[in-house]
């Protein structure tokens, strides 16, 4: 008989400590210790959490947020160094699951990943997402990320796949995590008070996850940062009214929604915590059987969706003799 995980799942509604790789961490650690001793083993972090969003480039100048895009490289992360280790280290410790967003360091100074890292319960970093494309004023500060990343990985709590914020109105990635089978799917956020006055950021967040979680018949736990007044005051330094800038009421939703597209549980709107809610995979059964896009319900002799899941290629040397041959 097939086994249908159950298990219950943590979602965190927090802001980093802005730009400090360090204590970020720390802070990280102390929250997947709070979630696991409460009985969950899979916890989603927000998107960048570690350690910081760059607000700048919505309400400063390109020229402005210059400085402010070195110190984020500086505060960039080696997906392998020993400041990622304590988090790999606290999801064996703590036998938890872990998703988080970091700002990945790349191989050329100045390149900066946003990236999701997919961490199993034995403290093994078995996946990292970077996000396809960086929305809008998001493109002064991130690359690009490749097809490579658009995966679902097998874990104890089930298959689990990831999308960064904007992702998740890409119907392509998302089939795409779909077609290999994800039944748990991580969106995580940032909170964005800066959008236009009349979009309703954390409506929605919701709204995405709940075209999902339909769609696909799956479970979506969304979790989204908060803009803590360390970083409004941090950004006061250049843009004196950021305060003003950055409060806006319904810019963080952060829970759960089931296969049916509703809501699970009580979310977190703006305000920081944690919040659970107990998981059962089986649910995703019954649904399917009303619409089911990976089987009854579609037409693949019509559509046929084809992925380039190569590893993006910088350079390509070529020796200009390989070719030639003798008579």
């Amino acid at each position: 008989m097939m086994d249908f995980k159950k298990f219950k799942a943590a979602t965190v509604q927090t802001s980093p400590v802005f730009l400090n790789v360090e204590k970020t961490v720390d802070k990280a650690v102390s929250i997947i210790k709070e979630a696991a001793s409460n009985g969950a083993k899979l916890i989603a972090f927000p998107e960048v959490f570690i350690s910081g969003y760059p607000y700048w480039n919505w309400i400063m100048t390109p020229v402005q947020g210059s400085a402010w895009y070195e110190k984020l490289y500086r505060n960039s992360v080696d997906v392998f160094g020993p400041d990622m280790q304590k988090i790999y280290d606290a999801a064996k410790e703590f036998d938890i699951h872990i998703v988080i967003g970091i700002n990945e360091r790349g191989e050329s100074y100045g390149e900066i990943y946003n990236t999701n890292l997919i961490i199993d319960n034995s403290g093994n970093l078995i996946g990292k997402h970077r996000k396809l494309v960086p929305t809008w004023a998001e493109k002064l500060t991130w690359t690009s990320g490749d097809g490579s990343s658009l995966k679902v990985y097998d874990t104890q709590v089930g298959p689990v796949g990831t999308l960064a914020c904007g992702e998740n109105t890409n119907t392509l990635a998302r089939f795409t995590l779909l077609s290999q089978g994800e039944l748990v799917h991580i969106a995580n956020y940032i909170s964005l008070p800066v959008a236009p006055p009349d979009y309703n950021m954390a409506e929605a967040i919701k709204i995405r996850a709940a075209a999902h979680s339909f769609e696909g018949k799956l479970f979506t736990i969304v979790s989204c940062s908060t803009i803590s007044q360390e970083i409004m005051d941090a950004m006061k330094t250049d843009v004196p009214n950021a305060e003003e800038l950055l409060t806006r009421k319904n810019s963080a939703f952060s829970g759960f929604i089931g296969p049916n597209g509703a809501v699970i549980g009580e979310p977190l709107i703006d305000e920081e915590g944690i919040a659970y809610a107990e998981i059962d995979l089986s649910k995703c059964i019954q649904p399917k059987q009303m619409h089911d896009i990976l089987g009854h319900y579609n037409r693949f002799d019509i559509f046929d969706l084809r992925v380039n899941v190569a590893p993006t290629r910088k350079i390509t040397f070529v020796d200009k003799h390989e070719d030639f041959r003798k008579d």
